[in-house]
């Protein structure tokens, strides 16, 4: 992670004008691609003749039933998304998709009837995309809004509500397709017209709220699909090649954004909490530094409590077990042809006695002051260890017979000298000393220990206060 995270500061960021350049070239990839409708759009409408015909009811029947299909899917996704996250906009795309399909679907179901009567079969096409047009506007108002509750996600009066509203919009739709006014241009201006207008809306309060998430774009882009297809039906007559071309162009924009909902139920299943590649490099360089943070304070925390283990708690002095794995690499050190070591045995003299007359606290105080002591006193080695009680070892690497009596005569006469208050009186310590050496009182650590306790208890037995090596 060090050589990662050096390796990009080593790299640095790329110059401003080019990061500059980069984004408006990304700018207007996204707008051409947006616009790719138009320029077929276009393409038919000056290059090719309006009066030629592909009309084929069974072809027309499959593609609005496949829409169906598709819509109802996305539906399902949507609302699976919108019930998880509780985001207004979700709600509205949900119902816009519902109502789509809804309504859309009675433009399939009388396709027979093209010839019979037209305004039944052509007018389905318009309401329902100028219903979905005008659910999607309101969703978009409501982006980044405060999620639903999750009583309303689930309540089924209002979704039926809703259910019952884009029934009551086919009923309405036959009664105006049945009326006088069935033909007239401003119907379909008021309809197709009205769709592509909230579209195009739509498309500018992305741009006027410069709202830039990786699925807000991919909406903005199908939205303005969904405005150049309502153009292209404007342009066409049923059946010609305009005509199905707008259901191509509205065809490619549905599947667009259905693309988006599944990235969103894929992810965060939200429609607005999911990152473009700018943020998810920095969330990701937050992340690292963060983590490269934790793992020090980490390594900071196992190397206080490897310290602590092995420790005494009430001395500070190294304990038994990790002193025992040090004599042992002593001893392998010394076995491969190192030079010999001596062990140091230190008691403090009837420990046992001065605890009974002025109190453990005074007695804990003694063996604290002691240890500290016979530190200073080892100078230069170290490494003192609490074995027992009031018994300390400490291991003296490269120290011949002479040197270790010196440093344990050292010690004693440093305990000796220490002066302790207990019971409203001043009072003074002794300690014993036994001394061990490689080679001559063992090989072993068991050997080695054993010698030096000896000793130890050789200088008790002889009035304490004294060091016994031999």
């Amino acid at each position: 992670m060090n050589t990662t995270t050096t390796t990009i500061a080593a790299a640095g960021d790329p110059p401003q004008a080019v990061r500059r350049i980069t984004r408006w070239y990304a700018s207007f990839l996204r707008a051409a691609f947006a616009l790719l409708p138009a320029y077929l759009i276009a393409y038919l409408y000056f290059f090719q003749d309006p009066h030629l015909l592909y009309e084929s009811h069974v072809f027309h029947e499959v593609a609005i039933a496949a829409a169906t299909l598709e819509g109802l899917f996305v539906s399902y996704v949507t609302w699976q998304c919108y019930r998880l996250s509780g985001e207004p906009i979700l709600r509205w795309m949900t119902l816009g998709f519902v109502g789509f399909v809804l309504i859309y679907m009675m433009h399939g179901a009388f396709t027979p009837l093209a010839h019979h009567d037209m305004w039944l079969f052509l007018l389905y096409g318009p309401a329902s995309r100028l219903a979905m047009s005008i659910l999607l506007f309101i969703g978009l108002l409501s982006y980044e809004a405060k999620a639903d509750s999750v009583e309303r996600r689930t309540d089924r009066l209002l979704w039926g509500i809703w259910f019952g509203a884009f029934v009551v919009i086919d009923l309405l739709v036959a009664v105006l397709a049945n009326s006088p006014i069935a033909g007239t241009l401003a119907v379909r201006l008021t309809l197709e017209g009205g769709a592509m207008v909230v579209s195009l809306v739509n498309v500018a309060c992305l741009i006027v709220r410069r709202i830039r998430s990786p699925l807000m774009q991919i909406f903005g882009i199908s939205v303005m699909a969904f405005a150049l297809s309502s153009l292209a039906f404007l342009l066409g007559k049923p059946w010609n090649h305009m005509w199905w071309l707008a259901h191509a162009i509205f065809a490619g924009g549905f599947f667009l954004l259905s693309y988006g909902i599944v990235q969103a139920f894929h992810t965060t299943r939200s429609f607005s909490t999911i990152y473009s590649q700018e943020e998810l490099l920095a969330r990701l360089r937050d992340e690292m530094a963060r983590t490269e943070s934790a793992l020090q304070e980490l390594q900071r925390s196992n190397q206080k409590l490897e310290s602590l283990a092995a420790a005494d708690p009430l001395t500070g002095a190294t304990n038994r077990r990790t002193f025992v794995d040090r004599l042992e690499t002593e001893v392998g050190a010394a076995k491969r042809g190192g030079a010999p070591f001596a062990l140091l045995a230190v008691d403090v003299d009837n420990l046992r006695r001065i605890n009974e007359r002025f109190g453990e606290q005074v007695g804990d105080s003694i063996l604290r002051t002691v240890a500290t002591t016979c530190t200073d006193a080892m100078r230069p080695y170290h490494g003192l260890a609490r074995v027992d009680g009031g018994q300390f070892m400490a291991v003296l690497p490269n120290a011949a017979l002479d040197a270790a009596l010196m440093i344990g005569e050292r010690i004693r006469a440093a305990i000796q000298a220490l002066q302790f208050d207990g019971a409203q009186e001043r009072f003074s310590v002794t300690a014993s000393v036994g001394i061990a050496q490689f080679g001559p009182d063992g090989t072993t650590v068991d050997a080695i220990m054993r010698a030096a306790g000896e000793r130890l208890k050789r200088a008790k037995t002889h009035g304490r206060n004294c060091v016994i090596a031999v």
